[in-house]
């Protein structure tokens, strides 16, 4: 449904995003991530026709920007960080006004609007002013905005910004729905709310593709990265002597649990199985061990590691 091959941008000799290729299947919910200035917003920009690449090109349910740009705007539905409404208008002249934007015949406007207002649950605030609702409330309604006219992909730049706790709840549930008729690729730093509302994941990092994968298989690949940890009975140094001198490992490192206890984080080669000889190692050195797991991968680790943290270089 949507195909994003190979764009680029550049601001003089500046490069803000270099060959950047992905796409989704109708129904799919992706999630854009990376740190401030990976290229998010020049991505999002490209593919809403609000920007022109230097190099690529985007398709939006069979229509290319190259062919017919106001075609392939009418197919998407865009709600930026800072939702764009008047704030002189009530929330249904806004929303009458996206109709007309989007060239709906007027006789569909009040379908449109309803339906919109009744999922976004601001029904009851058609009426009013849009410059008294709160940033929560202004947040919805550039949402309901997005909706207007049903279309196939909705690109929605950190949609929980201003919301309560019930409200995110609410609104991960809705964006969870909107599968059923729609794309939906949604950026945002929160990566909770990407971990639970999700299929994929596009991650993005000083303005290249760093990776292109579901979940599950990111937090399997980090999760072989991320080494194990050994507490046993004695000093890091002497710990991290012995680990270093066992065959197959990489790196090891001193570091403190939540509990505040030493611990050594040990890297291995890819496929390496040092149990036995670190066990033996470990025995003859008579230091015995207290524990020996796998560490735990969260997706912020998954982040951290592919915009290439410091946190997960082992040293040269």
């Amino acid at each position: 449904m949507l195909e994003v091959k190979n764009i680029s941008k550049y601001y003089g000799s500046k490069m803000a995003i270099e060959n950047i290729s992905f796409s989704a299947a109708r129904g799919q919910i992706i999630g854009l991530v990376g740190h401030n200035g990976s290229g998010k917003t020049t991505t999002m920009s490209i593919i809403t026709n609000c920007l022109a690449p230097d190099g690529g090109s985007v398709m939006v349910d069979g229509v290319s920007a190259q062919d017919d740009p106001v075609k392939l705007r009418s197919k998407i539905g865009y709600l930026p960080e800072i939702p764009p409404v008047y704030t002189d208008m009530t929330v249904d002249e806004q929303l009458s006004f996206a109709c007309g934007l989007k060239g709906l015949p007027r006789g569909e406007y009040e379908g449109q609007i309803a339906a919109a207002c009744e999922k976004l649950n601001i029904t009851g605030v058609r009426g009013r002013l849009i410059k008294n609702l709160s940033k929560g409330y202004r947040q919805r309604v550039g949402f309901a905005q997005a909706l207007i006219g049903d279309p196939p992909l909705l690109i929605l730049d950190e949609p929980t910004v201003g919301l309560d706790p019930q409200q995110i709840i609410e609104l991960r549930e809705l964006i969870a729905s909107l599968r059923e008729k729609h794309t939906v690729i949604l950026s945002s730093h929160i990566l909770t709310e990407i971990a639970a509302t999700c299929d994929r994941l596009v991650v993005l990092s000083s303005g290249h593709l760093a990776a292109d994968s579901t979940l599950e298989e990111l937090l399997k690949s980090a999760g072989s990265q991320a080494g194990m940890l050994l507490q046993a009975d004695a000093s890091a140094e002497k710990l991290m002597g012995i680990v270093r001198a066992i065959g197959g490992v990489l790196d090891c490192r001193a570091e403190t649990d939540e509990a505040g206890r030493t611990q050594i984080r040990i890297y291995t080669q890819d496929g390496a199985d040092i149990h036995r000889e670190l066990f033996v190692a470990l025995s003859k050195a008579d230091c015995p061990i207290r524990s020996l797991r796998p560490a735990e991968v969260s997706l912020e680790d998954v982040f951290l590691q592919l915009t290439h943290d410091s946190r997960y270089k082992t040293e040269e």
